[in-house]
């Protein structure tokens, strides 16, 4: 009996043994916290990652800055690799959030273009690794517009009236009205800020409704004839529905860069810098700037997209007609301004 008792516990043990061996070597392998933006990854791109360098992939997203940038101050997460804005990693460098990255360990840098280098937002390229790109432009409805659509004034046509959506984001839609009146938008004159209310204010009759994403399906469904627009969302809606048009407004408007980056609270930096090396590789940069549709900075990249795309001026204008356009710059410290024009032309 007591010899069929030890064969009993001898089988217990080796059965657990098969089953919590494999397990107990999957948690021992880093686990690499990714926070992007939503819907802006080919997610097969982590699967790949995983099985190239046995790390583990944890992939969580965000909808603006803000969110961000609240979350990753509070401690209330840990990540390795975030996908900031140029404004906010401007603060988030000011604020010594950000890890120095080693470019030895980022060798596929190389590829990313001259042009997306030494901008004002890390200016000796020490913190960030340009991911995509884009500008604010106008979307419109061909079958409703049927003059060319070259300046933002045509938001402020009362022949529109109702037909127009603006973005539901204090920094995008003030800057419209910015651009408009002939302003930087990254100005700290209160009386450009001031007439810029005075214009928002003014168009608000005019205006269907502020959006965010909704301007998607919106846009594809018809319900509207113009909106303001970033460049990427611009090339999905035109594929959904051939009557739609993007145009960049002569005045100037927002030239944007995404990038990668590693938070100070990272306890995985040479991990993280392997998996910012991996998405500058040139088949997954395509995979991305494929899937998601966002202009790659990524030299190699443009090479290998369809060349209507690499033509269309949504998706990569011509640097002759980004002569004018900004790129924000943080305003944290004169934000409350931001903040009181915007509210005022809400609450209107």
């Amino acid at each position: 009996m007591e010899n069929k008792k030890r064969f009993l516990l001898a089988a217990i043990l080796l059965v657990l043994a098969v089953f919590l061996l494999p397990s107990c070597g999957r948690d021992s392998r880093v686990v690499l916290n990714v926070y992007n933006w939503g819907d802006y990854i080919d997610e097969s791109v982590i699967d790949l990652f995983e099985k190239k360098y046995n790390i583990r992939g944890n992939y969580d997203t965000f909808s603006t800055n803000e969110d961000m940038y609240v979350k990753i101050k509070s401690g209330g997460a840990q990540y390795d690799v975030l996908f900031p804005s140029d404004y906010t990693i401007e603060r988030m460098i000011k604020e010594d959030m950000l890890q120095k990255l080693d470019f030895n360990n980022i060798p596929n840098y190389k590829y990313i273009e001259e042009r997306f280098k030494n901008l004002a937002y890390d200016p000796r390229n020490e913190y960030s690794v340009p991911y995509m790109w884009g500008t604010v432009g106008i979307l419109y409805n061909k079958t409703m517009v049927d003059e060319a659509v070259t300046s933002w004034r045509i938001l402020w046509d009362p022949k529109y009236s109702k037909q127009i959506l603006m973005l539901d984001s204090q920094r995008d839609s003030i800057g419209v009205a910015l651009k408009m009146l002939g302003y930087d938008m990254n100005t700290r004159k209160l009386e450009e800020l001031e007439a810029a209310k005075e214009a928002l204010i003014q168009q608000k009759p005019l205006v269907l409704a502020y959006v965010g994403d909704d301007v998607k399906d919106k846009m594809i469904a018809g319900e509207a004839a113009l909106a303001v627009v970033w460049s990427g969302d611009a090339i999905y809606m035109k594929r959904e529905n051939p009557d739609l048009e993007y145009a960049l407004p002569k005045e100037g408007s927002n030239l944007w860069v995404d990038a990668m980056v590693v938070p100070k609270t990272s306890k995985h930096k040479a991990e993280a810098e392997k998996f910012i090396n991996f998405m500058c590789d040139p088949e997954i940069a395509f995979k991305n700037a494929d899937y998601i549709g966002y202009s790659s900075p990524h030299g190699e990249v443009v090479k290998m997209l369809d060349p209507d795309l690499v033509n269309d001026p949504a998706a990569y204008p011509k640097e002759e007609d980004l002569v004018n356009y900004d790129i924000f710059k943080d305003l944290a410290d004169y934000l409350k301004v931001y903040d009181r024009i915007w509210t005022e032309v809400k609450a209107h």
